[in-house]
Order: structure tokens, then sequence, then C-alpha cells
């Protein structure tokens, strides 16, 4: 299944702030994400939003909502489970 991979104001700003290098990498394992979710995508539990695409030190956090997949915010592993 085809998805559309949308980014929110906050993952935006989340992007600008990364490193070029990782810029890069991470917003090419989120396209991925448009074909059937490629990756190393995991649910997760009690938490919201509900998946995470892990990318080295990086997460990912997004939704699914039909076809579309809005990622909310990209963050330092470190920084995710606060």
């Amino acid at each position: 299944m085809n998805y559309a991979v949308g980014f929110k104001p906050r993952a935006l700003k989340d992007l600008s702030d990364l490193p070029q290098a990782d810029r890069r990498r991470v917003v090419a394992r989120i396209e991925g994400l448009q074909n059937n979710l490629a990756g190393d995508v995991k649910k997760l539990t009690n938490f919201t939003p509900e998946y995470r695409l892990r990318v080295g030190d990086w997460r990912a956090l997004f939704e699914i909502e039909g076809t579309t997949v809005p990622v909310y915010r990209v963050l330092h592993r470190r920084e995710v489970c606060r």
C-alpha cells in the first residue's frame, strides 16, 4: 500500500535543527515510508504518536491516518521517551 507522507510544522523545525548529513539521511528514510512503511518502524505502546521510525540516533514519530502518514516530530533517541 502506498502512503502520502506529510510533515507537521514542528517536524519541519526539528529537521531544520539537524546537521545537514543527518537531515538528508532522515528525510530519505521518511520518504521510504511511502512504500508499505519500509524501514525500522515500530508501534509504540502507551505513547502518542503511535509509531516511530529509527534512523541511527534519530527517531521520527508519526501516525497512520488512512493513506496519509503525518510526521509529528524528529528527535534524538535520548529525547523521545521524555
